[in-house]
């Protein structure tokens, strides 16, 4: 690990720990955690690796090998506001962890990330290896639900993205080769092994070779839109309604929005109809893979992309032309733009015999539509892993 080899430059002693947080991809459950939906998920075996040592006068000091900035505050007194830097989502997990356990070590450190930033939940990942660190240092032991509230406060308080915990629990409850089922409304989940009459996989991730934030794209007004449908939809259908920001379309059935969804706005229609199909699609995926159809999870998961595009609206230019490419690939079972979709990179089901194959179609493909990413676009074949460990 450079990271490693970066500490023992900077500070001239090794490292006291490595702090590791993997990765996630979501097949299937895309844009609905915010609105309390079911999700399936699945960490890999790349991810963010912080190695670190303890300072006993409080301070936290950081440095990246993606961002030039070195980071500095104390783990009492960190800014109420954030600073539109890299390390915004640490200072908001720094600050949130405070205000339920007393804070005296900080650390430093230098954080590595091993693939591309953009879709894959780098910043819960960072956040969650950072949060285990100063937790180890100041001794504190927080359970995996604490660890995925404490890193989700940071990013909707701090920093003030609007999302939900798909990320943050792909990340800490999911196990190697098996299936996160989670309902994010009351934060039970199945663990599912596939039988082993499955054909085998992998994780193909395609990187468009743009790079997004969550924070100055799109993404919290469609928050805002699905909102928008739930409280309208309760109104009318008569249902009572509170706070616009206590409001999600989990609690409206699916009945109610069947007899008045052609009174929305074409917008909020579409928000939608693409969480209440992706609840849907969720529950087909689960059982398709208990099943060990992963054919008919591929293609759900394709159809989850397609939903994405048409009736969420996210996808830039280069994802969609990267889920275009990928419909039409042998060897692949299914995939969709993974994370926001506004850029970042491609998710996909594979077939390990395919991925040389794979990897040369949709490359030259790819850079014949957008020469220019030539340099930029890469693609990375993963496994499934363990989350992280508390």
């Amino acid at each position: 690990m450079r990271c490693n080899e970066k500490f023992t430059e900077t500070y001239k002693k090794e490292p006291a720990a490595i702090a590791f947080c993997p990765y996630r991809v979501c097949p299937i459950g895309a844009h609905s955690d915010h609105q309390y939906g079911k999700i399936t998920g699945f960490a890999i075996d790349k991810g963010i690796h912080i190695a670190y040592s303890p300072k006993q006068n409080g301070v936290i000091e950081l440095s990246s090998l993606q961002f030039n900035k070195r980071a500095q505050w104390h783990v009492r007194s960190v800014s109420e506001t954030k600073e539109n830097d890299w390390a915004d989502y640490l200072r908001g997990a720094t600050l949130m962890l405070s205000q339920k356990y007393p804070l005296k070590v900080g650390l430093c450190g230098v954080i590595e990330g091993t693939l591309p930033i953009g879709g894959l939940s780098s910043s819960a990942a960072v956040t969650i290896a950072f949060l285990s660190a100063l937790c180890k240092v100041n001794e504190i032991h927080l359970t995996e639900l604490e660890m995925i509230l404490t890193a989700q406060a940071a990013e909707n308080k701090y920093v003030g993205v609007s999302c939900g915990k798909l990320d943050q629990s792909c990340e800490v409850f999911a196990k190697r080769d098996k299936l996160l089922y989670l309902d994010t409304k009351d934060d039970s989940y199945e663990l599912i092994s596939a039988p082993k009459t499955m054909k085998p996989y992998k994780f193909a991730i395609f990187f468009s070779g743009v790079e997004r934030s969550l924070a100055g794209s799109k993404f919290n007004m469609r928050v805002d839109e699905c909102r928008s449908a739930a409280y309208a939809l309760k109104a009318f259908s008569g249902m009572e309604y509170g706070k616009f920001s206590d409001t999600f379309l989990r609690d409206v059935p699916y009945e109610t929005y069947l007899k008045y969804r052609d009174k929305l706005p074409e917008n909020w229609r579409k928000r939608a109809e693409h969480w209440y199909t992706e609840f849907k699609r969720v529950e087909a995926g689960a059982e398709a893979w208990r099943r060990g159809d992963i054919e008919t999870f591929g293609k759900l998961s394709f159809e989850s992309g397609n939903s994405s595009i048409y009736n969420y609206e996210t996808g830039s230019e280069e994802l969609k032309t990267l889920y275009e490419i990928m419909l039409k690939t042998d060897g692949i079972y299914g995939g969709r733009f993974s994370g926001a979709g506004f850029k970042g990179c491609c998710m996909a089901i594979i077939d390990p015999s395919y991925a040389d194959k794979i990897e040369k179609k949709v490359t030259n493909e790819y850079l014949k539509a957008f020469p220019a990413l030539g340099g930029k676009f890469s693609v990375h074949i993963c496994d499934t892993a363990d989350g992280v460990e508390l």
